[in-house]
C-alpha cells in the first residue's frame, strides 16, 4: 500500500473498531469486577474500569474536571500523532505503523472516556503470583507502538554511529 495517510486509516480504524469490540463483549458478558479464568493462574478476563490513566495512575484522585482533563489531553495527542505522521518520511515505515498503532490506542481509549468517563479493561494476567494490571487492547496497541519507535531509534542510532566512524579511503 503506497499511501501512508490510507493505511493509516484503513489500520486505525480496523483497530479501533476491534478493541470497542472486545470492550462491548466484556461489558455485555461480564459483570464489573468479575473474572473469566482463560489460563488458570496466567490469564483472566477481568471488567474492570479504569477512571486513571496508565496502570491506574490517578484513578482515586477525586475531581469533577478528571475525566474533562483525560478528553482533552487525549485529544491534544491525538493532534499530535496526526502532526508527526505527516512530518514523517515515507521510508520510516517502522515509525508509520508504531504511529498508526499508537493512534489507534489513543482514539479507542479516548472512546471509552467519551462514552463512559473512564476506560473499560479486561486483560489480566499474573505469573507466579506477580500481577500485571489489567489493560486492553487500545493499551497493547500504543505498548507496541512505543516499542517500534524505540526500535527506530536505536536503529537509526546505530546506523548513524557506523556510518560516521568510517575512515575516508
Amino acid at each position: 500500500m503506497r499511501n501512508k495517510y490510507l493505511q493509516l486509516l484503513l489500520v486505525s480504524n480496523a483497530l479501533i473498531i476491534l478493541d470497542q469490540i472486545t470492550k462491548f463483549i466484556v461489558s455485555i458478558h461480564i459483570p464489573l469486577h468479575h473474572s473469566l479464568a482463560v489460563v488458570k493462574d496466567f490469564l483472566s478476563i477481568t471488567h474492570i474500569r479504569n477512571a486513571g490513566v496508565a496502570f491506574g495512575l490517578f484513578a482515586s484522585q477525586p475531581s469533577e474536571y478528571k475525566a474533562l482533563t483525560f478528553i482533552t489531553v487525549s485529544t491534544v495527542a491525538i493532534v499530535a500523532i496526526l502532526f508527526i505522521f505527516h512530518q514523517t518520511a515515507d521510508a520510516k515505515r517502522l515509525v508509520q505503523i508504531g504511529l498508526t498503532l499508537i493512534l489507534s490506542g489513543a482514539v479507542g481509549n479516548l472512546i471509552d472516556r467519551v462514552l463512559h468517563g473512564e476506560v473499560i479493561d479486561f486483560l489480566d494476567f499474573q505469573i507466579r503470583g506477580y500481577h500485571w494490571p489489567a489493560f486492553n487492547l487500545a493499551d497493547s496497541c500504543i505498548t507496541i507502538g512505543v516499542g517500534m519507535m524505540i526500535i527506530d531509534l536505536f536503529q537509526q542510532g546505530s546506523h548513524h554511529s557506523s556510518g560516521s566512524s568510517a575512515t575516508p579511503a
